[in-house]
């Protein structure tokens, strides 16, 4: 918004090409090499001294406004720059948390693959623990077998995922 505004008074100084010069009390407004006094030309009335001076100071005037447009195109530029900045520092950021979330996954890949050997390596030396002892009833041991085919379709999952 405040750009806008700032652009609408440049379009403003732009559209009145005179400059308004004051002097003695009196406004005076120039126009290329005329002189306007209530809107009368008065180049002609005034001596050489007054009409150099009001025309070096409408100079300066215009040179003063051709730096403010300068130093505003600057500083539009400056703060593309910046948004461009901030928009790449956005994506940074965003490239590094994905990034994160990726190694995050993977890290819980590998615990879960390695939990899941360990379950079935676990289960696997209590069956044949238990099947050395003589423990185990058909019926028990037809479970075992299907707990540790289970753990073993989990252990070949987990593997898949990493």
């Amino acid at each position: 918004m405040k750009y806008y505004i700032i652009l609408l008074f440049f379009m403003i100084s732009f559209s009145s090409f005179a400059q308004k010069v004051e002097k003695d009390g009196k406004t005076y407004e120039v126009k290329k090499e005329k002189i306007f006094l209530n809107g009368e030309d008065v180049t002609e009335t005034l001596n050489l001294e007054e009409k150099q001076a009001i025309l070096k100071e409408a100079e300066t005037i215009s040179e003063k406004i051709k730096t403010k447009e300068k130093a505003e195109k600057a500083a539009k530029k400056l703060e593309k720059e910046n948004k461009k900045a901030e928009k790449a520092a956005k994506k940074a950021e965003k490239e590094r948390k994905k990034a994160e979330k990726a190694l995050k996954k993977e890290k819980k890949a590998k615990d879960n693959y390695k939990r899941a050997q360990d379950k079935l390596a676990k289960a696997q030396k209590k069956y044949e623990k238990l099947k050395k002892k003589g423990k185990l009833s058909p019926v028990d041991e037809e479970k075992w077998l299907e707990k540790i085919e289970n753990l073993t379709e989990k252990v070949e999952k987990a593997k898949k995922k990493l």
